[in-house]
């Protein structure tokens, strides 16, 4: 929610991870704490990281790996007869043969033992999967579905008991283990802090911080405030706004990457909301916004950008931020149905998946840079998410929907973006923009296949014949 905060550390390089002694039952359980890979992750959303078809295709080409082995094995036996029948002539080819014949035979059975094991993994992931599809349609009331789900459940478990115990630990494990890195960052951060007063200090604050976040993180994953859901509407009218517009920044032309969407955003200056009208070659006209994050810590100042609208649009109300936005792309000259590609940090990343949710536009695309909320946009939608696990902001969340959610080709990008402890945290390094921007660049060099529906968009508006540039300040009053 928050926008740009001071760049640079506010504490020496001793408050890092790794200069700090931790003892005692509190460095115990920082230690045992699993911990988050600190590289980027992309997947399909939902409480599964991984892609079930592709386990399943892996699976398939060990199994013709097998096939293949068998093949030559059954090959081999011919020379292998000759050769025993010249044994005293060609015995060490023989020899050879016969080792060659068996490691063949081991290397084809570990095949078929990694099919088997990857299959096995698909089957519970799918299992997970549907176990979360199946609470969203009880909770919709869609009872067919939900029967239908339930009975594919069912045949799976049965014929899979292994799996279905496994589908089980893995959703536990994603419940406790979600926050796994805001709690590490938040118990070492006490410690670097109450170090300063003293040890037992130090093992108390750390502690004290560790447990308050696993219980924040709880309460968020339990409560759900974060997750929208796919007839989530705001509530309320926002009250009067003044647009005024400002000159854009310089980047000319359709964005083809997510790096050239971060050099788009506002928010460093005046400019609250950039918005880009498409002229596409059958005459049709698309639309992209970009909106800034939160700008002024105030409750109900001059900029809509700020704390106020944090909380009503948190608590499912309209903001004038919100209305500042709409009011921007009406002036920009979009209308109810015309395509949107909404982009947005923060605050701006709620407005643009309340965008989506509202049903004003045909939005397209939702691509949100550390977005407190977790938006089901239905399957009409692009929705590509980026957030920090370090990140408190986009903890807010609380981790995501258990299902995924968004068009075919929708995924969430996650990674630990500073590992920094101490008292630099307050300044939430993880949920900067330029942070995103890091992350943003490591998905666009990336080589997963998931990435090319995001990039399609940028193509289709690359095809452009026109693009209008406005770029929107904005007061209350």
């Amino acid at each position: 929610m928050s926008g740009e905060l001071p760049e640079g550390d506010l504490v020496p390089d001793a408050g890092r991870k790794g200069d700090v002694d931790v003892g005692g039952s509190l460095s115990e359980m920082v230690e045992a704490w699993p911990r988050v890979g600190t590289g980027l992750e992309i997947r399909g959303g939902g409480a599964v990281a991984v892609d079930t078809g592709s386990l399943r295709r892996t699976a398939a080409l060990f199994v013709a790996a097998e096939a293949e082995l068998d093949a030559v094995c059954r090959r081999l036996g011919t020379p292998q007869g000759v050769l025993l029948s010249l044994r005293e002539q060609a015995w060490d080819a023989f020899s050879s043969t016969t080792v060659l014949f068996q490691r063949l035979v081991e290397v084809g059975a570990e095949a078929e033992s990694i099919a088997a094991a990857l299959r096995e993994a698909a089957i519970a992931y799918e299992l997970v999967e549907l176990n979360a599809e199946h609470r969203v349609a009880v909770m919709a009331g869609d009872h067919a579905r939900a029967a239908a789900i339930d009975e594919r459940m069912t045949h799976l478990s049965e014929q899979h008991p292994d799996a279905w115990g496994k589908a089980l630990g893995l959703e536990f494990d994603r419940a406790v283990n979600w926050p796994g890195e805001l709690v590490r960052q938040a118990a070492e951060s006490g410690l670097v802090v109450g170090s300063e007063v003293g040890g037992p200090a130090g093992v108390g604050i750390g502690a004290a911080m560790g447990l308050g976040t696993i219980a924040g993180a709880a309460v968020l994953g339990i409560g759900g405030q974060g997750l929208l859901s796919r007839d989530a509407r705001l509530t309320g009218q926002a009250g009067p706004v003044t647009l005024t517009t400002v000159r854009p920044v310089a980047v000319a032309g359709a964005p083809q990457s997510l790096a050239a969407v971060v050099q788009r955003m506002p928010g460093a200056g005046e400019s609250r909301v950039r918005v880009e009208r498409y002229t596409m070659p059958d005459g049709s006209k698309q639309f992209a916004v970009y909106i800034a994050g939160m700008q002024s810590f105030a409750y109900g100042g001059n900029d809509p950008w700020d704390n106020r609208a944090n909380h009503e649009l948190f608590t499912g109300r309209e903001s004038e931020s919100f209305a500042a936005t709409k009011q921007a792309l009406a002036d920009a000259g979009a209308e109810p149905g015309d395509v949107v590609h909404a982009f947005g940090h923060s605050q701006g990343a709620m407005i643009g998946s309340h965008l989506a949710l509202e049903g004003d536009y045909d939005a397209r695309t939702l691509v949100t840079f550390g977005s407190p909320v977790a938006a089901d946009v239905g399957t009409s939608t692009l929705s590509v998410t980026l957030r920090h696990t370090d990140d408190p902001v986009a903890a807010l969340a609380g981790g995501g929907h258990n299902a995924p959610v968004g068009a075919p080709g929708s995924f969430v990008a996650e990674r630990v973006a500073d590992t920094g402890i101490g008292l630099e945290d307050a300044g939430v390094p993880g949920h900067r923009m330029i942070a995103y921007a890091e992350t943003a660049a490591l998905i666009d060099a990336s080589t997963d296949p998931r990435v090319d529906g995001l990039r399609e968009v940028f193509d289709e508006l690359s095809a452009a014949e026109s693009v209008e540039v406005t770029e929107y300040a904005a007061t209350r009053g």
